[in-house]
């Protein structure tokens, strides 16, 4: 049977648990009770010292045939230390004085009762801040919601009348009415639709008195209408609230910042103020509020399972009280826990039963079954030892392959003869390409391991959905076929070549399988992980077009993770250059490594990682309030670029200046990449912690792997060392180390990610963040 202590620390929830019962401790008290009343036994003087018969009561354990030896021997122990008893200084477990005295039995159940009362209140003042911040997320939600509905409504009447009246003199229209409420138009064929209308083209005698008033009392003035003007020694008012979507995409991105621009200059600054609204703005909006009331519902499902854990650690800890102190304690005390505001309260089962009803009828068309799949999504199924077979499968083949390989390549010399520089020249970097990808994944499923045993919330801090989400086994499953499958080629490639095939067709092999590789991550078939595919693909579209789009948490984390994959991007970009150049039937190798056009091109690609990542840092601090850190963090970028181009400029000219000039800007550059990986990604090297150079917070017990961490990402971090050393080796040994060295910058990244989102989750749980905060549409305006 497991004990409630690991079920309680296995239910709990991560982002909370400073704010749960601290049942462990609870439970060591009541353990020193216990030990407290087999000192001082129930009426006996505790300050005279004990009676013989009670301390053979101590030392009696259980019934068994050495139970006479056990009383003689207590027996002779206590008249030996009749005369010079001291109770106040036991001996722990280990044989070491306790520094603390002894307490009574009366004392430690004082002490007990006083912990248990701090602990309640700490549970119902977190209960009580998490109920009041999601009801006054409920009625703002609401509030949004009737703007929602009141909006729809008036497009609604807005189509009946449409066909009665194409336009209204400027007496009769709403001068600006909706205007703050609505987005500009972004394109001139969206004014002509039947599904958009503009502020300035609706009478008040359009919309129903009802449809007016209920936007009023949500923050909204018609001017004009009746309702405003029976108001007596008032202004008209104009509106105060707007539709606010998010620009999440490029085009929405332009059209926010050159809308206002473009009415100016080309349409001409419309006088009435009128704003447009069409159908497809309303649905954004109608999106977002959904998924808000989605949030609310799965933060207060939360809240009620904070209430029913605790309520059940508080019955737990109290009955052990009883059976160690044999009081019957738990009645009374359980009264109190009841009528305690965490378990008396009814706000957020009210609350929730009406996200409930809202949603299903406005969101699911009075479907509930439909309406729970969205509120209440089904648990993520169990893993399936299938996999794990698999894995096993694929992992032994690879093994089996990378032995025959090996074999193949030292008959062949592949390795060691200056005869095959061709061979290490134009094949083995596609299969190095896939080597690298494949050692990126595997540590990808490691850390995906240890975030799991960890309980780090990586889903909630990417924004994946738990049941599509890829899991450790999967990620193994996904690098062991694949590098299975590159084995295998590389086996037959080396077979045919021996085999004396025909060139063209032994170095398609290669090409081949780079084409099943993209053929696979674009297929639109619900095979291989399409769900990880297609985020895997919108992630790699945002970074490319960087800052046009929003930058969430999984963008500037794959970002960082192709900052450590240039030699890969490299090998990509060669080889589809060497494959493109030779279905021309020209020279690629010689177009793909000494051309300018091709130097440029690796210039950029090399560039290309580290750019995007300043342009997303330069978004973030525009969208964020200009934190001041956010243009820090671009900064790394750009030392990290110009230690790049140093580097670059120095394997082209290696002349002592531009090695001096590279020592200088790559060290620089090095500690600046140390200083951001230490303090403000994993948090570390706070002097002020109680854990020297760490941080307060650990999740890790054993605190030597992060020294050893430290170190290790110290040392990684100075492998460019290697290319300014101007070692003279031959081709394959450099394409060797090469490939060492960006295996090693993978090993380093794979480890930096654990503690990158260590960091994070650590940050959530300071703030009590397990609810997702989603924008909505309508905010109101100055």
């Amino acid at each position: 049977m497991v004990k409630f202590s690991r079920e309680l620390e296995a239910q709990l929830i991560p982002e909370w648990k400073d704010a749960f019962v601290n049942y462990r401790q609870l439970k060591k008290h009541v353990k020193k009770i216990k030990l407290s009343l087999h000192r001082f036994p129930p009426h006996s003087d505790a300050n005279a010292g004990i009676s013989a018969s009670s301390y053979v009561d101590i030392t009696r354990i259980g019934f068994s045939i050495l139970d006479p030896v056990r009383t003689l021997a207590s027996r002779i122990s206590y008249y030996a230390n009749r005369g010079h008893r001291d109770f106040s200084i036991p001996v722990d477990e280990d044989g070491v004085h306790e520094k603390e005295p002894v307490q009574s039995s009366e004392e430690e159940e004082k002490e007990f009762f006083e912990n248990l009362e701090k602990e309640l209140e700490k549970v119902n003042n977190f209960y009580k801040t998490k109920e009041s911040e999601f009801c006054e997320r409920g009625e703002v939600l609401s509030k949004q919601f009737q703007i929602l509905v009141d909006l729809k409504r008036i497009l609604d009447e807005y189509r009946r009348h449409r066909h009665q009246r194409r336009s209204l003199s400027p007496d009769s229209s709403i001068n600006g009415s909706t205007a703050k409420f609505l987005s500009r138009s972004n394109s001139s064929s969206d004014r002509t639709s039947d599904t958009e209308l503009c502020a300035s083209d609706i009478s008040t005698s359009t919309l129903s008195e009802e449809v007016i008033a209920a936007l009023e009392r949500n923050g909204v003035t018609f001017v004009g209408s009746a309702r405003s003007k029976a108001k007596k020694n008032m202004k008209p008012k104009m509106a105060t609230m707007r539709i606010d979507i998010p620009a999440t995409t490029p085009g929405k991105t332009i059209a926010a910042v050159t809308s206002n621009i473009w009415e100016d200059l080309v349409n001409g600054t419309r006088k009435d103020g009128g704003d447009y609204l069409n159908r497809k703005k309303i649905q954004c909006a109608e999106k977002m509020i959904r998924n808000a009331f989605v949030e609310l519902y799965r933060g207060l499902g939360l809240l009620k399972t904070y209430s029913s854990l605790n309520m059940v650690a508080f019955t737990k800890i109290v009955k052990k009280f009883d059976k160690v102190s044999s009081k019957q304690a738990s009645n009374w005390y359980l009264k109190k826990v009841k009528r305690s505001h965490f378990v008396s309260s009814d706000k957020v089962i009210k609350l929730a039963d009406e996200v409930e009803t809202i949603f299903t009828k406005q969101f699911a068309s009075e479907d509930r079954k439909k309406a729970m799949k969205f509120l209440r999504p089904q648990q993520q199924p169990k893993e399936s030892h299938t996999i794990t077979f698999f894995v096993g499968l694929f992992t032994g083949s690879f093994m089996t392959l990378f032995t025959v390989y090996a074999i193949l390549a030292h008959l062949a010399g592949i390795f060691s003869s200056t005869s095959q520089t061709y061979y290490m020249e134009t094949v083995y970097p596609v299969f190095s390409m896939f080597a690298l990808l494949s050692l990126h994944i595997f540590l990808y499923g490691c850390n995906l391991f240890v975030w799991k045993s960890t309980r780090i919330n990586h889903n909630f801090i990417f924004e994946f959905n738990p049941k599509t989400a890829l899991k450790y086994r999967d990620a193994f499953l996904i690098c062991a076929s694949f590098m299975t499958m590159v084995v295998g080629s590389m086996v037959i490639q080396l077979i045919l070549r021996s085999s004396n095939f025909a060139p063209r067709y032994v170095d398609a092999i290669p090409g081949t399988l780079l084409l099943i590789f993209l053929g696979t991550l674009v297929c639109p078939f619900n095979v291989v992980y399409r769900s990880t595919r297609y985020s895997f693909l919108r992630v790699m579209r945002n970074i490319l077009l960087a800052p046009f789009y929003r930058v969430l948490m999984a963008d500037f984390f794959m970002a960082d993770q192709l900052t450590s994959q240039i030699p890969l991007l490299r090998y990509m970009e060669f080889s589809t250059c060497y494959y493109m150049a030779a279905g021309f039937k020209t020279n690629p190798y010689e177009i793909c490594t000494n051309s300018k056009q091709y130097r440029l091109l690796a210039y950029l690609v090399s560039f290309f990682p580290y750019y995007s990542r300043a342009m997303q840092c330069a978004r973030r601090y525009i969208e964020e309030g200009y934190d001041p850190n956010h243009l820090a963090n671009a900064g790394k970028y750009v030392s990290a670029m110009l230690a790049a181009a140093v580097r670059s400029k120095y394997a082209i000219n290696p002349t002592p200046m531009w090695l001096t000039v590279v020592i200088i800007v790559s060290t620089m550059a090095t500690f600046y990449q140390l200083y951001w990986d230490f303090v403000k990604d994993w948090g570390l090297l706070d002097r002020y912690s109680k854990n020297l150079f760490l941080r307060d917070e650990l999740i890790l017990k054993n605190k030597c792997i992060y020294y050893v961490s430290i170190v290790i990402n110290f040392v990684l971090r100075l492998a460019w060392i290697e290319t300014v050393l101007g070692l003279n080796m031959g081709p394959v040994e450099h394409r060797l180390v090469d490939f060492v060295l960006a295996s090693l910058e993978i090993m380093r990244r794979g480890h930096w990610n654990f503690y990158r989102l260590e960091n994070e989750h650590l940050n959530n749980v300071g703030k009590f963040r397990a609810v997702k905060a989603v924008p909505l549409p309508f905010r109101e305006m100055e």
